[in-house]
């Protein structure tokens, strides 16, 4: 018997976040991007679509595009909020739910709606609730395999629904431009459409040999796919991750040193924030660059990393932002940059970390921790480091003397 598999997409997500913390947002063009003068839009709103604007845009050119642009810099802690209240209103109906993203999941639908006559005027009560309980927008797709969910939800958007049965796949999928097929990436459609493929029924029905060379182990996986063979389990495994790392792409090369370092700044707090929604803290902090190499007729990037372990577990955000720049300065030698990144490793859970300490040790690091997140927390809501403990400020300011020594 084959399943129901449904995939779940949050409209705009971190836009419509801002207009639910923000009303008088609603309805105007808004994009959420970073915050430095070379920023990438990271979500845009529908009214901000209008005007051609959308994610990976650099944000001074959606500007150009709409004078009257809002442009908001994120709020984590925010989006988690609503991020939580969604999947647990999703899990409300089955536990059989895999999170894709932070606004996205998979649900095993099989056995909730069995004896359901009427599917789409199931799935829009669910679409109603969950708006009238959230004020968050989804589009929903549902069918027989997480490859076409997903395919579905991604036809109608906003508040849009999309049933997929089997029998519709030549109907629905496969007329599809191959740039819009989940799993085919921005580099990999332009080679296929050199070589004919330019819907998903043309790579459906291909015989080409240099079509299967170049996709190599994935091809048989996507003809799967397109075929209505693809996975269809929901994998409920919370997901465990060993490092957590965060990364962007400069706009333009760049030896800035300022601009680097705001960048990395940046980087820190959200790999903080990342460890602090995981409960985590690690040891080892890790620096990431690709450096712009002229040095080759090639022009390829070089890549390295550089890393430290720390003697204690953390998860602060000042920690690891001045190791990640004291990395940096050992190793910067004025080349641009095109990439940056900044990791946290080695982590554990806060709780396995309280039981390998003493009474006294863990009374000890709790107030410290305490005084830290409440630093973190004011500082996250001036979106500057306004405040720091008085030892650190010591320690700046010895830091401070020494260099003009």
């Amino acid at each position: 018997m084959a399943k129901i598999i449904m995939h779940i997409d949050l409209n705009a997500f971190f836009a419509t976040a801002e207009c639910i913390n923000d009303p008088s947002l609603i309805g105007k063009p808004l994009v959420v991007a970073g915050s430095l003068r070379r920023g990438i839009v990271a979500t845009a709103s529908y009214e901000a679509r209008a005007y051609g604007i959308h994610s990976a845009m650099p944000t001074y050119l959606a500007k150009q595009k709409c004078p009257d642009l809002i442009i908001k810099h994120g709020d984590f802690r925010l989006y988690k909020e609503l991020s939580d209240k969604f999947f647990n209103y999703i899990r409300t109906y089955t536990s059989l739910v895999e999170v894709a993203s932070i606004d996205e999941c998979y649900v095993d639908m099989t056995e909730v709606m069995k004896g359901v006559t009427d599917p789409e005027a199931f799935l829009k009560e669910l679409q109603m609730d969950l708006f009238n309980k959230t004020k968050l927008k989804c589009s929903i797709g549902l069918s027989t395999t997480k490859f076409l969910a997903k395919m579905a939800s991604d036809m109608k958007k906003p508040m849009g629904i999309t049933i997929i049965r089997k029998k519709d796949i030549e109907k629905m999928i496969w007329p599809l431009p191959i740039k819009d097929m989940y799993g085919i990436g921005k580099k990999t459609y332009p080679k296929l459409m050199a070589l004919g493929i330019n819907t998903i029924k043309d790579f459906a029905t291909s015989k080409d040999i240099e079509v299967k060379k170049m996709l190599g182990k994935s091809y048989d996986l996507f003809l799967d796919w397109v075929y209505g063979r693809g996975d269809d389990t929901v994998s409920v495994e919370e997901f465990d991750p060993k490092s957590i790392s965060r990364s962007e792409t400069f706009l333009f090369d760049t030896n800035d040193y300022d601009e680097i370092v705001d960048k990395i700044r940046e980087l820190s707090k959200v790999v903080s924030l990342d460890a602090e929604k995981q409960n985590k803290i690690g040891t080892t902090v890790t620096l990431i660059l690709k450096e712009t190499n002229y040095d080759t007729k090639m022009y390829a990037p070089r890549s390295y990393t550089r890393s430290k372990t720390l003697i204690e577990a953390t998860s602060d955000s000042r920690v690891i932002y001045n190791v990640a720049v004291n990395l940096f300065e050992e190793h910067f030698d004025s080349k641009s940059i095109r990439l940056i990144g900044v990791g946290l490793s080695n982590l554990i859970s806060k709780k396995e970390f309280y039981v390998q300490m003493s009474l006294f040790e863990i009374e000890k690091h709790q107030k410290k921790c305490a005084t830290t997140i409440l630093i973190n927390e004011l500082n996250n809501k001036m979106n500057k480091d306004v405040f720091m403990k008085a030892s650190d400020l010591k320690k700046e300011k010895k830091d401070e003397n020494s260099s003009r020594d």
